[in-house]
């Protein structure tokens, strides 16, 4: 995992390998957090060394960086898929299924996913997991009645927060809040996202079901590369 005699962090290696996949003439989906930020970094150098991409933020703050980064930014009014999108996630398990949502940006992240004909998961091989749940499973709520919201998620035995930020509710890019469940062992994911989406007043849950076609995870100077066969 050296690069110019530098030790990398193991994140900003698996990032950097997944841009090995993107080519000339890709739209490309942007993630959100600290691994998918090297991601961004490193198609910033490659842009500005001559790559033409495309690029669909999932949140403000990649937005941000993105455009710091040279990258040209589009919205899916230009089009409605993408090719890669390169992404992070909180926990990931051995059938690619995930949570995310650690960043508050799951709801773009899971709109991006669902058009993407491949979408990469990098980051270091801590976020592998036997089970999901260990991570809090971030639910995105609408502000009026997320008590009520709150209660039911009580029931399903979530043992909900509600993530604050400074004191105050933290507000995501849409405006809405963030409640996160405690559900330490999630046998059935996809039941369990089903669930909870049913929920009057929730927009968007953090389990991504069926959605990483490739993972790339850094242990030390190792890759660990796993592919879904089919979406």
């Amino acid at each position: 995992m050296l690069i110019n005699e530098k030790v990398i962090p193991e994140k900003q290696l698996a990032a950097e390998v997944a841009c090995d996949y993107i080519k000339d003439g890709m739209i490309v989906g942007l993630g959100t957090g600290t691994s998918a930020e090297f991601a961004v970094r490193k198609l910033g150098k490659l842009v500005r060394e001559g790559l033409s991409i495309r690029g669909i933020p999932t949140s403000y703050r990649t937005k941000k960086l993105a455009e710091a980064e040279g990258i040209p930014l589009i919205d899916f009014s230009e089009s409605m898929f993408i090719d890669i999108t390169i992404d992070g996630a909180d926990e990931i398990d051995e059938n690619l299924n995930m949570i995310k949502g650690g960043g508050a940006a799951l709801l773009k992240e899971k709109i991006v996913a669902s058009v993407s004909r491949k979408e990469i998961i990098v980051g270091s091989k801590t976020k592998m997991v036997d089970h999901l749940g260990s991570f809090p499973l971030p639910v995105e709520v609408i502000t009026f009645g997320w008590q009520v919201v709150f209660n039911q998620l009580e029931s399903l035995q979530g043992n909900p927060d509600l993530r604050l930020n400074n004191g105050q509710p933290l507000v995501t890019d849409q405006g809405n809040y963030i409640v996160d469940c405690h559900f330490k062992k999630i046998s059935n994911p996809k039941l369990l996202e089903n669930q909870i989406n049913m929920i009057p007043g929730v927009v968007e849950n953090g389990l991504f079901i069926n959605l990483c076609t490739k993972m790339i995870l850094a242990d030390e100077e190792k890759l660990i590369i796993k592919e879904r066969k089919t979406r």
